[in-house]
């Protein structure tokens, strides 16, 4: 049996406070542009006085606007565990590539870095579209990808681990939780990707099963802008809620027509599933107040080690910087995998895995836990409404870190959809 190991953080909190200066100039590259490569393997990544690791993210393009940020968080892990004596007594050294929100791009750039760069594993990707067209390449090389992002579930892979939400920690809670507050009628909107259309599928089986009814459903293209005609069929829809899969910037043109349509929150709320402090503050808290998101981690969670993230984020980045869902997952997901390789004392893959069931952390969102058997973790469900300022007041909570059920094994009315 696999014991857990609890990462501390009080060494990290005050070598961050001395070490910030001289680290920043040592361990990280935050450009946009790539880490010329100098050692080999992904057991010989290791080999030399530092190990390299994976950073890739949409730094331009639709996406850029939600990945850089998250880019930022695994940067500021790097930095904070290399301040506090790297891993297996190595520095890690960050190659950065641009996925430019482009999912050949993330193929071609994953299969850079595990075959060129001969990094120990990769951080990154944001859309699903991303992580599927990742995902071929690093079980074709045995690399090793941490996925930081909430997505629609109905897969596991030996390649992947999946630091976001599965469907059963995001989606059918928020469904439920809608029902529950009187809202039956949903008008369901999204981008035109694998995503959105896969959490429709599952929303519409779960609305079918509940007593719920779905108004309409509306699929747009990444970057699309021009929402009028979709707002009208809302209108005439005249529906209770709004569940939104929107990705990317069209989130700033949609929210800001619904609002220059005359819809607030009060007259049909939004749910969404993809809009965190990062895009609230692209898209105006003026515009989204009072509406409402689904995600496992808020900047205003309340607990000790979120305080320090958010001092720590915050110092490194500026005080008008924000945290947010995503921005904590691929934070989370570098501590987790430096927790997994000193386990294991090898970079090695195989080993690496093996000894990531059970491993325990005590993140920001709360103690997250690694499931073994899905690769996925134990994270805790929250649902929050945008305030004035920009911040989610957390409205529901599950009591206890959910189990992930990817596959969703414990939902009769999902039958249908488990192959999928």
């Amino acid at each position: 049996m696999v014991k857990n190991v609890r990462i501390k953080w009080s060494k990290v909190v005050l070598m961050l406070v001395l070490s910030f200066a001289l680290v920043a100039a040592g361990c990280s590259n935050t450009s946009n542009e790539g880490v010329t490569a100098n050692t080999g393997g992904t057991e010989s990544a290791s080999s030399s006085d530092t190990i390299k690791v994976g950073i890739l993210h949409s730094l331009s393009g639709t996406m850029s606007i939600s990945e850089v940020s998250v880019k930022d968080a695994e940067l500021l892990a790097i930095e904070e565990i290399n301040a506090n004596g790297g891993v297996l007594g190595k520095q890690l050294e960050p190659v950065i590539e641009d996925g430019a929100s482009d999912w050949p791009t993330f193929a071609e750039k994953a299969r850079k870095l595990i075959e060129q760069d001969e990094v120990a594993t990769v951080f990154g990707g944001w859309t699903s579209a991303s992580r599927k067209a990742m995902l071929p390449v690093f079980e074709e090389l045995n690399g090793l990808l941490w996925y930081p992002v909430q997505y629609e579930g109905l897969e596991t892979s030996p390649n992947i681990f999946y630091t976001g939400a599965t469907t059963n920690q995001q989606i059918i809670p928020s469904v439920s939780w809608l029902l529950e507050q009187g809202h039956q009628n949903f008008y369901l909107l999204g981008s035109d990707y694998v995503f959105p259309r896969t959490a429709n599928k599952i929303i519409k089986a779960q609305l079918e099963a509940e007593g719920g009814v779905t108004a309409g459903e509306e699929y747009t293209p990444l970057g699309h802008t021009e929402y009028s005609t979709i707002i009208n069929k809302i209108k005439s829809a005249q529906p209770d809620v709004i569940y939104n899969t929107l990705n990317g910037d069209s989130n700033v043109a949609f929210f800001k027509q619904l609002k220059d349509a005359g819809i607030s929150a009060e007259d049909i709320p939004v749910l969404s599933v993809s809009v965190a402090e990062e895009e609230i503050r692209g898209i105006g808290a003026d515009v989204l107040e009072g509406h409402y998101a689904a995600w496992n981690y808020y900047q205003t969670t309340e607990t000790p080690e979120n305080m320090a993230f958010v001092k720590a984020y915050k110092a490194k980045y500026g005080d008008d910087r924000v945290t947010a869902d995503p921005i904590e997952a691929g934070y989370i997901a570098v501590y987790l995998w430096a927790a997994a390789v000193e386990k294991a004392g090898t970079t090695d893959v195989d080993q690496v895995k093996a000894a990531a069931d059970g491993i325990t952390f005590a993140a920001p969102e709360g103690e997250v836990t690694i499931d073994g058997d899905t690769q996925h973790i134990y994270k805790k469900v929250r649902i929050g409404q945008i305030e004035a300022d920009g911040m989610f007041k957390e409205v529901y909570s599950t009591p206890e870190p959910v189990k992930p059920d990817p596959h969703l094994a414990g939902y009769d009315w999902a039958e249908g959809l488990k192959g999928q």
